[in-house]
């Protein structure tokens, strides 16, 4: 059959990969695929020194890949939000198809890039997007097809869950294992996309309109980051039969969606709870399937490109058939900007337990004060840890409360920091168990 001709654009990390991965691999994909899968064209403003790019036309114009009447399909692997929607938007306008591992340009504009695919007819796939390696979008968009998704929990960034395991393990601040994560080059030297929970958010925005069949709204995601968990938040949760892992989670509830990331405490016999280092995992509940697990690199070069790769071939082989019977981009037809059937919830609406941390004054009726401010907002108490200090010396107090909307939640913390006795602000941490009952 004759060859699938492929323009890369961007040769760093994930492009270095995909470019190996395919030449390395050609046969046993030319294989797969039905046909081969050539690269015509790649642009690039450096190349991945592992790559050997002789022999092949090259461009430092990404726009130059778009255009070019020989490209069958385009693998945007540059990133960003801008110059990567232009570029998509320029080769759908030209009737290729397009391959991409952008979390943020799908979550952002993905609702423009499909419509405007549907129009001409072309692929837009992006399994890449959404925790690396792991095949989670074929997974929720097909395997899991059959059933009623009702919720999507995950580690589904490396650098946060690195952070975390290593405060865990090793009894280490934040700041310093943050400068650790960046001298391994898992943490970039602005790390705010991490460690405060965009790049997540991103990624639970392409995972939830798959599971719900709603549009992308990453706009009305609940992000919070991990950089105030200090160590002692960390060997608390431990106390209490807890870990901490910042996940994304989007669950189905009569009032609407949930779309949130956020630091999480989850019960140390969870299997997301045993997830370490740079690796991702996703929990997805089904109402047939019951509980399935992803679980693998989230991130790197080849596993990657694993993903980019795999696009390909379903882009080879559905590449003759007619775009009204391919799987549609977001699993269900007929998605539009309607979301009056399903909307998603403001966080404050949220109902969950809380882990509660506070600096007190060590006097007499201050930890009574704080048990009926919670009260008085229907906030009960589970577990409590008080440490022991002299008279008048800052103790640390530590709270465990049943479930509880966020909104309550909310002004008891209000009521709490504006006490006299307390000193700085109440850390708070959600908690899930994330069983099969929820």
């Amino acid at each position: 059959m004759k060859p699938v001709r492929v323009g890369i654009c961007g040769l760093g990390t994930v492009g270095g990969g995909t470019f190996n991965v395919l030449t390395r691999n050609a046969d046993d994909i030319s294989r797969r695929a039905g046909r081969p899968i050539v690269i015509e064209q790649v642009a690039h403003r450096s190349i991945h020194p592992d790559c050997d790019i002789t022999g092949i036309k090259a461009t430092t114009d990404v726009f130059e890949v778009a255009n070019n009447p020989d490209v069958d399909v385009l693998v945007e692997l540059i990133g960003g939000y801008d110059i990567a929607r232009e570029l998509v938007l320029t080769a759908i306008a030209n009737g290729k198809h397009v391959v991409t591992a952008n979390k943020a340009l799908i979550a952002v504009h993905g609702n423009e890039i499909f419509r405007a695919a549907h129009e001409k007819g072309v692929i837009v796939a992006f399994e890449a997007a959404v925790a690396g390696g792991i095949p989670v979008i074929k997974s929720l968009r097909e395997g899991l097809g059959a059933n009623r998704i009702e919720w999507v929990a995950g580690i589904i960034n490396g650098t946060g869950n690195f952070i975390l395991t290593h405060m865990r393990d090793e009894g280490r601040a934040f700041e310093d294992v943050l400068a650790e994560a960046q001298a391994l080059g898992y943490a970039e030297a602005d790390p705010t996309f991490d460690v405060e929970g965009i790049d997540a958010a991103h990624k639970l925005t392409i995972l939830a309109s798959i599971a719900y069949g709603v549009p992308l709204q990453f706009e009305k995601a609940f992000t919070e980051g991990i950089s105030r968990i200090t160590a002692e938040d960390v060997e608390q949760a431990d106390n209490l039969g807890y870990v901490i892992k910042h996940l994304g989670i989007s669950k189905r509830t009569d009032q609407g969606l949930e779309l949130r990331v956020h630091p999480t405490l989850i019960p140390k016999e969870r299997l997301l709870a045993n997830v370490h280092g740079v690796k991702n995992a996703i929990a997805v509940m089904g109402d047939a399937v019951g509980p399935t697990l992803y679980y693998g690199a989230g991130a790197g070069a080849e596993p990657t490109a694993s993903a980019v790769v795999a696009d390909l071939l379903d882009v080879a082989r559905d590449i003759a058939t007619d775009h009204h019977y391919r799987v549609p981009y977001l699993a269900f037809s007929g998605i539009d900007e309607d979301v009056s059937q399903l909307p998603i919830m403001p966080m404050e609406e949220i109902t969950t337990a809380y882990y509660l941390r506070l600096l007190a004054v060590d006097r007499p009726g201050v930890l009574a004060r704080v048990a009926t401010i919670l009260a008085e907002q229907g906030i009960s108490i589970e577990a409590l840890i008080q440490k022991e200090a002299t008279e008048g010396e800052l103790v640390p107090i530590i709270l465990l409360t049943h479930r509880t909307k966020e909104k309550q939640m909310n002004e008891a913390i209000r009521e709490i920091e504006a006490m006299a006795d307390i000193a700085g602000p109440v850390t708070r941490i959600r908690v899930e168990s994330l069983d099969e009952g929820e």
